[in-house]
Order: C-alpha cells, then structure tokens, then sequence
C-alpha cells in the first residue's frame, strides 16, 4: 500500500480516537478536534482546493452522528435522556440548520475559516472559566416561546457553520437552569444528533451542485475514507474518555481544553496572514 495513504489512515484514526476521548471527557462532540485536523491532513493528499474547508465542516458533521447516536443509547439505559426537551427543541433546530448550510453556500473558504476560528476562541472560555457557568442558586427557567426559537434556531444554524454538534452552549442552558449535568450532557448528544442529520445532508447535496472542486474520495462535501475512519474510531474510545474524566480534576481538564481551543484559532488564523 502506498505509503502516504497509511500515513492519512493514520492520522485519520488518530484524530478519531482523539474526538471520541473529547466526547467523553467533556460532554461535547469531537467537532473542534476533527475539523482542524482535516484542514491539515486533506492537503497533503487532494491538494488545496475551494472545497476543502466545507469538505471538512460537512465530514465533521456526518461523524457526529455516529458518535452521537452512540452516545445517546448509552444515556437512554441510564433513563437520562431529557426527550422531552428535545422534542421542543428539535423544529427549531432544524430550522437554525437550513440557515446555516444555506449561508455556508455563500460563504467562500477564507469566510468560513474566521467564522470558524471565532466560535472557537467564544467557546474557549466556557472551558477556560467554568466556574461562571455554575448553576445559580435560584435557577431559571429553561427558555420557551419566542426565546427557545431564537436560541435553538441560533444554536442550530452556528453549529452547522462550524461543523460541531452544539453541545457545549445547550449543556450550559441546562446546567444554569437548574438540570443535572449529567442530564444535560446526556441530552446533549440528542441534540447533536438532531443537529448533524441534517447538517451532513445539507452539505453532501451542497457539495454535489457547487462547481468548487472536492477533495478526492468526497462525495459532495463529505470525505469518505475520513468519515469512515473517525467514526470507526469514535465508537471505541468515547466510553475511555468518560472513563479517564472520573479519576481526573475536570477544572484542570477544562482549562486544558480551552487553551488547545485557542492555539487552533490563532493557527487558523495565522494561515489567512
């Protein structure tokens, strides 16, 4: 086999074991590891191209719902799965993610990688500061009307841009309105699910009617052999990192995270310079 194929394999398999343990560890879908490690592993192989950033968000996307999935059959045996929240959430979501792969379709490489970076860099601080997104003593009220359509509908379309499954915003709703957090990551993953679904289809028909060149082995603006070796890797290594979250201090982890999120932002950037 032709050694720069094992390499991508490999660094494919990697990034997947890496976005599974991120799962577990935190409560969040492996989208901040998967979608920068595609824009620096795809390259070496397909060359640069238009389609490569919506090839990454769209891959990212369809790896989530695999891990997803798997995440929110595990939660249901533990009957923490809130299924009511995600029936009121889920019209809304969907709506927020027609938005966002509609405005992706707009947007050129260089638009997506800063809005990209950005969320990442306002995500960061969740994890860099979690000491401000405890629960309050008196808690609020999950959002309903007008407020749950603007905020799911949000949630939705940023979540589509950026190729991740929402976790991390909708876990702190629930958690400052009172919910367990355990709950609330459960949920979470049905939200990711809901999420994904329809993200990963809007950009595998997006990438088949855009003239932008893809990636080979891409079917729209989805990669294939990356799909298939992430999510291969994620089935297996999501329990190891909710293992590992046990036996060590969250804060540190968090932190951890947050300073990894912020190194991402500045080289993505740093490559429009």
């Amino acid at each position: 086999m032709d050694p720069d194929i094992i390499l991508m394999l490999c660094s494919l398999l990697g990034a997947g074991a890496v976005a599974g343990i991120t799962t577990g560890l935190f409560g969040v879908g492996g989208g901040f590891i998967i979608v920068p490690t595609l824009l620096a592993i795809l390259p070496m192989f397909t060359g640069d191209n238009d389609g490569l950033v919506h090839t990454a968000i769209g891959t990212s996307l369809a790896s989530i719902i695999v891990s997803s999935f798997r995440a929110v059959q595990t939660h249901r045996k533990n009957d923490l799965v809130d299924f009511s929240v995600l029936k009121a959430w889920a019209p809304w979501l969907l709506i927020g993610v027609a938005g966002g792969v509609v405005l992706a379709s707009y947007m050129d490489a260089t638009a997506l990688i800063v809005v990209f970076a950005v969320g990442v860099l306002v995500y960061s601080i969740y994890f860099i500061f979690p000491q401000y997104f405890e629960p309050k003593e008196v808690p609020w009220s999950l959002p309903q009307g007008f407020g749950l359509a603007g905020l799911a509908s949000a949630l939705g379309g940023f979540s589509a841009l950026l190729g991740i499954g929402g976790g991390t915003p909708f876990v702190v709703t629930m958690v400052i309105c009172g919910r367990r957090v355990h709950q609330a990551v459960a949920t979470a993953a049905g939200v990711g699910f809901i999420i994904a679904i329809p993200g990963a289809i809007g950009f595998l028909i997006l990438g088949l009617t855009q003239s932008a060149a893809i990636p080979w082995g891409s079917i729209g603006y989805i990669h294939i052999p990356a799909l298939l070796a992430i999510s291969f890797m994620t089935v297996f290594t999501s329990p190891w990192g909710a293992k590992i979250a046990q036996k060590l201090n969250e804060v540190h982890l968090k932190r951890a995270f947050g300073i990894y999120l912020i190194a991402v932002a500045i080289s993505m950037l740093s490559k429009l310079a």
